[in-house]
C-alpha cells in the first residue's frame, strides 16, 4: 500500500456488487435496483451527473478543449500523465464516485484480466487510483463524450457513438514494470509478456528469406504511432506469409485484443478490416534492445494503413495502440 494515498486499495476492489450495479441521481446520491448491466459509457454518464460544480470545473472540459501541455485532449495518449490535477484515491471524489470510476474501468477490461491489471497497478502505483486521473470530455447526450482515465502505464478511454472511425475511443497504452524497470530477458511477472511471447512464436515459423525481410535495425520512438496511410512500413508484408503463418499471426492479434471488451475487440477488428485486414499490414521485429542477447524480440510492431500496435519490450513493456478505419484520422501522443 503506498502511504501517500488515503484510499485504500482493498475499496475499488469492492467492485460492482454482484447482480447490482447502483445508478446516481445527482451529485453524489446513490439509488439501487438498477439494471444489473451497465456500460462503461453509461456508467461514466452517471459519473458526470454525480459531481458538483467544483469537480466539473476541475475534470470536466469541452470536446475540442486544447490542454497547454498535452494539445487536444481527447485524442491525446502517453505512457506516464495525469490529464487533470485530482488523484482518483485522494479526496477530490467520493467513495461512491471512486467506485464508479473503478466500475468504468472493469466495464473496459475483460473479467479474466482484471487480476492481471491489478497487478500492473500495484506493481507501478500502489493500486488503482494512485497516481491516475480521469477526465470527462464533452457533454453526455451531446454524442460527443468522452471518459480518459490516464497515469503510469495506463491511457484507457471510451465515448459510445462519438468517435465511430477509431476503436478504443482513441489511441490508447498500457505497459507494466514488473520489478526494477530495466527488467532482464524473460521478463519475470511481467503480465503482458505473453504477448510478445505469442509474436516471436510467428518469428519462429518464418524461413531466411522471410526473417531478413522482418528484421529492422533501428526502433522507432515509441510514441510514433501517427498513421502513415500508404506510405512504406518497414517490416515483412503479411501477405508475404504463408497461410499456417497468417492464421498464427491472427491468433497473436486475438492474444492482443484479448484484454479488452467485446465491443472494443470487434470494433478494432473492423476498423481494420475497413482498411485491408492484416494483408494489408507488416510485422517488424526489431534488433534495437533485445535482451540479453537471446533474439527473442522484445521491441516489435504490427502496423497497417490506419493500425498501429507497437510493443515496446525493453527496458520495460510499453504498448501503443492506434487504430482507426482512416489514416486521415490525427492523433496526438
Amino acid at each position: 500500500m503506498n502511504p501517500r494515498h488515503s484510499l485504500p486499495r482493498r475499496q475499488f476492489l469492492a467492485g460492482a456488487v454482484a447482480g447490482s450495479i447502483t445508478a446516481l441521481t445527482g451529485p453524489g446520491r446513490l439509488i439501487a435496483d438498477a439494471p444489473p448491466r451497465k456500460t462503461a459509457e453509461t456508467l461514466a454518464q452517471m459519473l458526470h451527473a454525480s459531481l458538483a460544480a467544483e469537480q466539473r470545473r476541475e475534470v470536466c472540459v469541452p470536446w475540442d478543449y486544447v490542454h497547454p501541455k498535452f494539445g487536444l485532449l481527447r485524442t491525446r495518449v502517453g505512457n506516464n500523465w495525469m490529464a487533470t490535477r485530482p488523484a482518483v484515491a485522494g479526496d477530490f471524489f467520493t467513495p461512491d464516485q471512486q467506485r464508479l470510476i473503478r466500475d468504468v474501468f472493469e466495464a473496459l477490461i475483460e473479467p479474466d484480466w482484471h487480476a492481471r491489471f491489478d497487478k500492473q497497478l500495484e506493481d507501478d502505483t500502489g493500486g488503482f487510483g494512485h497516481d491516475q486521473s480521469i477526465a470527462l470530455i464533452g457533454e453526455p447526450g451531446s454524442g460527443r463524450f468522452q471518459f480518459l482515465l490516464t497515469g503510469r502505464h495506463m491511457t484507457l478511454r471510451c465515448d459510445g457513438d462519438s468517435a465511430d472511425h477509431v476503436a478504443f475511443g482513441g489511441p490508447i497504452f498500457y505497459g507494466h514494470d514488473a520489478g526494477g524497470f530495466n527488467e532482464e530477458a524473460g521478463h519475470k511477472g511481467n503480465v503482458f509478456w505473453p504477448q510478445a511471447v505469442a509474436a516471436n512464436g510467428v518469428y519462429e515459423m518464418l524461413d531466411g528469406r522471410q526473417r531478413a525481410l522482418a528484421l529492422v535495425e533501428t526502433l522507432p520512438r515509441e510514441n510514433a504511432i501517427r498513421f502513415r496511410g500508404a506510405e512504406t512500413i518497414p517490416g515483412i508484408p503479411v501477405s508475404e506469409l504463408s497461410a499456417d503463418q497468417r492464421q498464427e499471426l491472427d491468433s497473436v492479434l486475438g492474444r492482443l485484443l484479448e484484454p479488452f471488451r467485446t465491443a472494443d475487440r470487434d470494433e478494432a477488428r473492423g476498423c481494420l478490416a475497413r482498411q485491408g485486414g492484416l494483408d494489408a499490414c507488416r510485422l517488424a521485429f526489431y534488433r534495437d534492445g533485445d535482451l540479453g542477447g537471446d533474439q527473442i524480440w522484445d521491441n516489435w510492431r504490427l502496423e497497417g494503413p490506419s493500425f498501429v500496435w507497437h510493443y515496446r519490450g525493453a527496458p520495460h513493456v510499453h504498448v501503443w495502440v492506434n487504430i482507426a478505419d482512416t489514416p486521415t484520422v490525427a492523433t496526438n501522443a
